[in-house]
């Protein structure tokens, strides 16, 4: 489907998520869109601002080159960010901490954006098992994430994965609200779709997965649940449309403050 903004992510899975979020359509063609990502990670940080385009347009989204962008934290470190390209813009020597709250302003176009994302604690990704299951003939894989949710309640989980390194981007979303301060007991599922779409997706034997697994604040696992209903991906499905936004005054997209850790696994 043609749409704008997250339908451009291109991140479908299966997941767990808790309930649905009902959104409208809504055609915001010509709307800034702003995707901004710091991590626990060595920078540079990336802020990337594009505009989104109608459903009936090809997802060619044209980057915004003159923004002003500056992040800044509740320690009262700021930095201006450059820009590289492709609508991106990054941080040079800006420093990230866990449990800091992080603020991102955008100039662009005569307005104003701003957004807050505080970054959780790091929860350990210790590691990934495999399992699968055979339904009408097909096998089907799954991955479980080993790691152990913390004992204090609110923890939020992003895990993306890629197969062999492909573009295309998958998902899941993990609270704790369902066994909370213990061993992880949920698994991604692997995509599965062996049609003739140039875009399918089959996990077999001797295939790479690349797995991130993020800790995540709460606007963002809101973000990517609705993103997840939207898509109809896990089983649910709405009316296509636009995740909620953490950013102000009308931007699409999400600014995010989170934890990242990776993994390989080799499909055996």
């Amino acid at each position: 489907m043609k749409n704008t903004f997250f339908i451009i992510l291109s991140l479908l899975a299966l997941t767990s998520c808790e309930k649905e979020i009902d959104l409208d359509l809504d055609d915001k063609s010509g709307t800034i869109v702003i995707e901004g990502n710091i991590t626990n990670q060595a920078g540079p940080h990336t802020v990337r601002i594009t505009k989104s385009v109608a459903f009936t347009q090809n997802n060619q989204y044209p980057a915004i080159a003159d923004a002003q962008v500056i992040l800044s934290d509740n320690t009262g470190q700021t930095e201006t960010l450059h820009y590289v390209g492709d609508g991106k813009y990054q941080t040079n020597a800006f420093t990230v901490v866990t449990g800091r709250t992080y603020t991102m302003k955008v100039q662009a176009e005569g307005k104003q954006y701003t957004a807050q994302s505080t970054m959780p604690a790091v929860v350990a990704f210790e590691g990934l098992t495999q399992d699968s299951f055979v339904f009408g003939g097909v096998t089907t894989y799954t991955l479980l994430p080993i790691f152990t949710d913390p004992i204090a309640l609110g923890n939020r989980y992003l895990f993306r994965f890629t197969v062999n390194n492909k573009p295309k981007k998958t998902f899941n979303v993990f609270s704790d609200n369902v066994n909370n301060g213990l061993p992880n007991q949920r698994s991604l599922f692997l995509p599965n779709d062996d049609s003739d779409d140039a875009d399918a997706v089959k996990v077999v034997v001797g295939d790479t997965i690349h797995v991130e697994m993020q800790s995540i604040d709460n606007n963002i696992f809101t973000f990517y649940s609705a993103l997840l209903q939207i898509t109809g991906e896990n089983g649910g499905g709405v009316t296509p449309s636009n995740p909620p936004s953490n950013i102000s005054n009308g931007a699409l997209g999400y600014f995010s403050a989170h934890t990242s850790s990776t993994k390989d696994f080799v499909i055996q």
